[in-house]
């Protein structure tokens, strides 16, 4: 079977190698994994998830009566962390995630960057969306990429025309320093011709699936008054879900995705050999 999340992780490695704007790209900062995605629904093909994050400064939820606007009730103070990813002795920076089989079924018809790739193949906008995530990337690592506006300000819209435009100028600058198509062939094909071509689609998951690392609230040891504060505001504790905060290796599955459904395979990491 194909390993899709491999095969993505490799094509990478040739992008950050062949395209200057995304070169300070370490890919052993990065972990590619598979989640879940038909391709009769609506939903994102592929997300960048930024695990670099300082924890957020102190704060509360709070409740107001809809007639007074009356702050009514508060939590307790909380401040939202990011979890830990490791490989080995590795902390990963970033994750990107791709939607099984979503992903591999998308095509530029009526898309928003099908003006970018007049007569282009389909698969091209696989490659845009790898491109994409890629660009999310902050150069500093510290959290997805802020866009400038022509002005040099920048703009609170990660996604406007000129972010496409800088992608798609990206993904010709790829394509016209001659890859190895044996790089990125696997993007021409869609799920179900995969599926036939190599008996079946795998990629690495979580072992929460379909959970996965995401930022996190974690309650203030010391609780203090706040503003909100007054007679007859309840303070209710916080309701934590309960979610690891560290993930290494041994909590990678390799994970079968199907049409509609996806069963796991094996474990990876101390599990490989088993």
């Amino acid at each position: 079977m194909i390993n899709y999340t491999e095969r993505l992780t490799l094509l990478m490695q040739d992008i950050v190698a062949k395209v200057p704007t995304l070169s300070f790209i370490d890919v052993a900062d990065v972990l590619v994994f598979a989640r879940s995605g038909r391709s009769n629904a609506e939903g994102a093909f592929a997300t960048c998830h930024c695990l670099t994050l300082p924890a957020s400064e102190p704060g509360y939820y709070f409740w107001r009566d809809r007639t007074t606007q009356r702050i009514t009730r508060r939590s307790e103070w909380f401040v939202t962390k990011s979890p830990e990813v490791t490989l080995g002795p590795r902390q990963v920076k970033y994750l990107l995630s791709f939607a099984l089989p979503r992903f591999c079924d998308q095509s530029l018809d009526k898309s928003r960057k099908e003006r970018l790739y007049p007569g282009a193949d389909a698969w091209i906008a696989k490659l845009d969306t790898v491109i994409h995530e890629l660009y999310h990337i902050d150069p500093e690592l510290s959290g997805i990429r802020r866009i400038e506006r022509g002005d040099g300000t920048y703009s609170a819209n990660c996604h406007g025309h000129r972010f496409f435009e800088q992608v798609a100028e990206m993904v010709h600058t790829y394509l016209n320093n001659h890859p190895d198509p044996a790089a990125y062939d696997f993007l021409r094909e869609d799920f179900s011709t995969l599926e036939k071509r190599f008996g079946g689609v795998v990629g690495t998951s979580f072992r929460t699936f379909p959970s996965f690392p995401q930022r996190y609230i974690e309650r203030v040891t010391v609780q203090v008054p706040c503003e909100a504060d007054s007679e007859g505001v309840n303070v209710e504790p916080l309701r934590i879900a309960q979610m690891p905060r560290r993930y290494t290796e041994n909590d990678l599955d390799v994970r079968q995705f199907m049409k509609d459904t996806s069963r796991r395979q094996i474990r990876k990491g101390a599990f490989r050999a088993a």
